[in-house]
């Protein structure tokens, strides 16, 4: 067992810490969201794990479409609870954290990482480039948003809903499309440089299916309690609840998937860290988003629009940009990493002393 598996499993105890914290000492909500939050990376590392059997009969691009399907199920699950409790601008700075951290701190520090080891690694540029477009389009989506509420004004909530659920069902057929472009029509395009690597699974079915199960309901506890100690962790710390759904809840849902992608990168299998990183915010920005949208009118108090502030639109908007410069050419080296580090840490200063925002309590952006 590495000492990556020992140091996941050895966290696992921050679940029932987390449950007698909370039944215990109520109003010590930052120890609860703190052991909360920890509590939920080791579980997202089991469904990573299991995932990974799942997949272990399929090549990079489909092992990599489904690490990153169940690596935001986490995600997923924290911000369909925040958005039964009315938490929008939880949900919305945590799609767009995570979209940020995946293309900048990940892809970022798997570069490095592999890059500190190998010299240049090489990866499959049509398939970066293909992702990198889809990202584009929807931080075109988001600005288009933007531009439309500074135009119309705030005062017309319905046509705000009406407007971003069709832009979702807009956004959710051409996330389908681009599934059936790279599994099925033009699955050639997308294989690896090192053609598809295939491994023997190590556990059997059922049990992956079972440990896959019993970690998605304890994520879905341990998130449960977790937003419901965000807004009083906030207050108490005198954090900016954006930075707080930007770069702690994002980095806490996707932590485990940050460590498969990184760990691909040193064993110099590219293909894979790309399609988890880059995949993965693909993934959140063309079915999750637009999902909650429209789980919204069914699970929340009122329905989530697509507009975000301001700060995360253009957030989004310059980290695509970056990451499309720096992954297109199909190598990369440590100093592509670097720089998308410091693109992410730049981002995360300027929200860091942003002016304390208030929690929005409704579908407005």
């Amino acid at each position: 067992m590495s000492g990556l598996s020992l140091l996941l499993n050895g966290m696992l105890l921050f679940v029932p810490v987390a449950v007698v914290l909370e039944h215990a000492n109520p109003s010590g909500h930052v120890w609860i969201f703190i052991a909360s939050g920890l509590a939920i990376i080791p579980l997202a590392g089991w469904m990573g794990r299991s995932t990974e059997e799942i997949a272990s009969y399929a090549g990079e691009g489909i092992g990599g479409l489904l690490n990153a399907t169940f690596g935001n199920a986490a995600e997923l699950i924290i911000a369909v609870v925040a958005l039964n409790g009315g938490l929008y601008d939880v949900v919305k700075a945590s799609l767009a954290g995570s979209i940020i951290g995946n293309v900048l701190l990940v892809l970022g520090v798997a570069m490095l990482a592999g890059g500190v080891r190998f010299n240049v690694q090489n990866y499959n540029a049509l398939a970066a480039r293909s992702q990198a477009a889809m990202l584009t389009l929807a931080a075109i989506a988001l600005m288009g948003m933007a531009v439309f509420r500074s135009q119309v004004g705030t005062g017309n909530a319905k046509l705000d809903t009406d407007l971003s659920v069709a832009i979702a069902c807009v956004l959710l057929a051409v996330y389908a499309l681009n599934l059936c472009f790279e599994l099925i029509t033009h699955k050639q395009l997308f294989v690896g440089e090192g053609g598809e690597r295939k491994t023997a699974p190590r556990w059997s079915l059922r049990r992956s299916l079972l440990v896959l199960a019993g970690a998605t309901v304890l994520v879905a506890w341990m998130s449960e309690i977790l937003v419901g100690a965000i807004e009083p962790t906030t207050h108490s710390l005198g954090l900016n609840s954006i930075f707080v759904g930007v770069f702690v809840v994002a980095i806490l849902g996707n932590a485990a998937e940050h460590a498969t992608a990184v760990l691909a990168a040193m064993k110099n299998r590219m293909d894979l860290s790309l399609s988890i990183s880059i995949g993965s915010s693909v993934q959140i920005a063309l079915f999750v988003a637009p999902l909650l949208v429209l789980l919204s009118h069914i699970v929340g108090p009122a329905p989530m629009d697509l507009i975000f502030r301001p700060g995360l639109v253009f957030s989004v908007f310059f980290a695509i940009l970056i990451t499309a410069q720096v992954a297109g050419n199909g190598e990369s080296d440590w100093l592509k990493g670097a720089q998308l580090i410091a693109v992410y840490l730049i981002l995360g200063l300027l929200f860091f002393f942003a002016p304390t925002l208030p929690l929005v309590p409704s579908g407005s952006g």
